[in-house]
């Protein structure tokens, strides 16, 4: 990927490459890209809230996702200051702790990718001091509202001091030891452009080029923010008609396009019904292992009083296919299938009809069981192959 860096960020790339990479290599492990690269797939990840594993302690729930963002706070850290807008790092006596669990992690898990998300665009109100030039404000004066499930107020991400902030507390993350880059929620060109493109060259320049920044698109492309960025996060809140689903396929075909050289694309469904909707589950999965080498996640919706994001482990997603040896293909049919070392994965979206797979050897089939030569994939579903054994 070639990055179109501005002077700002090549010159701070020269000096804070290093200390980035040490941070990397005294949290030892594989580099964050050769995991990434090395992974087999289905390959899950978890957004904030963990998978609710019966029987499994929650370090080894944690462990099953091979790539994880979350709060400083879910690793054992505390930012060092009660206002945690104003906070430059973290304080020392959680280190250790942090770091302990991060190598718990990878000794469980050697392909785990940690990214600390960091408030950029709004926070709750004890985040910074209510006089705070760094809240956006109406034209009273007033605090923005921001999330409002969260109650949360918007950050002046325009003023370019806290843009330097917001950059400083990436580079505290990455020089941890205990995350391989940051995530920034609600990203979205068509809102504050310019601003946005200036936070993220602030952010390069303050975590160099070892350490990683997915951003939260939605369904949507990001051609101005992709020479910048390693991932996005689609976090597909409606999936309920098949011009969404093109949209989502699209943005994932995009994606595979703009964020080549081992980026990636982290691809999450939330259920209609109950996390028993299975035909979603297998659709996402297959949706993620056809159009792109990324993650992906089926997960209780935001509506919910419960925790966003939390989830089900399904046994459709331990690792059966190996790596891919071929990139997606779209079928005569509609459907877009995938051949990877040990088998075949098949997606068939929303509005497509009924697809039939047929092998010259029996294949067994993960979402029903059956092994057999010919295979039905229904609308809005998908299926892994592997053969018979």
């Amino acid at each position: 990927m070639t990055l179109r860096f501005g002077p700002l960020l090549l010159a701070a790339l020269v000096t804070l490459n290093f200390s980035v990479a040490a941070s990397n290599k005294r949290a030892g492990g594989l580099s964050v890209l050769k995991r990434n690269a090395a992974r087999e797939f289905p390959s899950v990840f978890q957004a904030w809230a963990p998978a609710q594993i019966a029987g499994e302690d929650p370090l080894t729930a944690l462990s099953s996702h091979d790539l994880v963002f979350c709060s400083a706070g879910l690793m054992g850290l505390a930012w060092n200051d009660a206002r945690a807008g104003l906070a430059t790092g973290f304080k020392s006596e959680g280190l250790s702790v942090a770091r302990a669990k991060r190598a718990t992690l990878l000794q469980r898990n050697p392909r785990q990718i940690i990214l600390c998300e960091i408030r950029y665009r709004d926070a709750p109100r004890n985040f910074l001091p209510d006089d705070s030039p760094w809240w956006k404000r109406s034209a009273s004066g007033e605090r923005e509202s921001g999330w409002a499930e969260g109650k949360f107020f918007k950050l002046n991400f325009a003023h370019p001091e806290y843009r330097r902030q917001v950059a400083r507390q990436c580079r505290a993350a990455v020089e941890s030891g205990v995350f391989d880059g940051i995530m920034l929620d609600w990203w979205d060109e068509g809102r504050e452009p310019a601003d946005r493109l200036a936070l993220l060259e602030e952010v390069r320049a303050a975590i160099g080029r070892d350490a990683l920044i997915i951003v939260n698109s939605n369904d949507r492309p990001l051609p101005l923010s992709a020479p910048f960025i390693d991932g996005i996060f689609l976090e597909c809140y409606d999936t309920r008609t098949p011009a969404r689903w093109k949209k989502i396929a699209d943005t994932l075909r995009w994606a595979r396009g703009a964020l080549h050289g081992g980026r990636f694309a982290c691809l999450e469904f939330w259920y209609h019904q109950s996390r028993q909707d299975l035909n979603l589950m297998r659709a996402v999965t297959t949706l993620s292992l056809t159009l792109s080498d990324g993650y992906c996640l089926f997960s209780d919706p935001n509506s919910l009083p419960s925790p966003d994001h939390l989830h089900d482990w399904y046994s459709f997603w331990n690792k059966s296919l190996g790596r891919p040896i071929a990139i997606g293909v779209d079928r005569p049919d509609g459907a877009i299938e995938r051949r990877f070392e040990h088998g075949l994965a098949v997606h068939n979206p929303m509005g497509n009809p009924p697809v039939t797979v047929v092998f010259a050897t029996d294949n067994r089939s993960l979402a029903s069981g059956v092994v057999a030569r010919t295979h039905r994939v229904a609308s809005a579903d998908g299926d892994i192959f592997v053969a018979d054994k």
